[in-house]
């Protein structure tokens, strides 16, 4: 990614507030503003960012249609960088269907590294499309929900929304 542009933007949807980076490749980055600037910082992309509002309109309007409860699945590309095993867990994810949720044990037997629940755990942290790649999904064994990087509140919305149901 490094040397290449990356486009920005934000995604306004009712009272969702999500910031978006994509390369030529596909979308690379969901989250806060805070988020991405550290994103962008951490892998030296700061001179290469570009907001382009035109440019990520394929990836906003498809956000907003999920947040709003009219889609599903999501028909763009996305450009992951991260570590073979990062890589794994963030297929795994892909193929959690919409309304369902799994266990962190759970994505360490799909990816056949079933002794590596902790190594999980820590690559669904990593993961940098939040919504996208759906981690929100994940939940404790015990079924209560554990950790998000968006926050505990984002993730009980998101669920809420794929349930068909309302928070209280």
């Amino acid at each position: 990614m490094t040397g290449q542009i990356v486009y920005w933007s934000k995604l306004k949807a009712g009272e969702w507030n999500l910031y978006m980076a994509a390369t030529a490749a596909g979308l690379c980055f969901t989250g806060s503003y805070d988020e991405l600037a550290a994103w962008f910082a951490k892998r030296g992309l700061a001179d290469c960012a570009v907001r382009d509002d035109e440019a990520l309109r394929p990836y906003a309007d498809q956000l907003a249609a999920y947040v709003n409860g009219g889609r599903k699945v999501f028909g763009f590309p996305v450009d992951l960088c991260g570590t073979p095993f990062q890589l794994s867990v963030w297929r795994a994810l892909q193929d959690i269907p919409y309304g369902e949720t799994c266990s962190y044990s759970d994505i360490a037997e799909r990816i056949e590294k079933p002794e590596a629940v902790r190594a999980v755990g820590a690559a669904i942290g990593a993961n940098p499309l939040l919504i996208a790649v759906p981690c929100h999904r994940v939940i404790g064994k015990n079924g209560k929900l554990t950790g998000y990087r968006g926050g505990l509140e984002m993730k009980k919305r998101l669920l809420a929304l794929e349930k068909g149901y309302e928070l209280r």
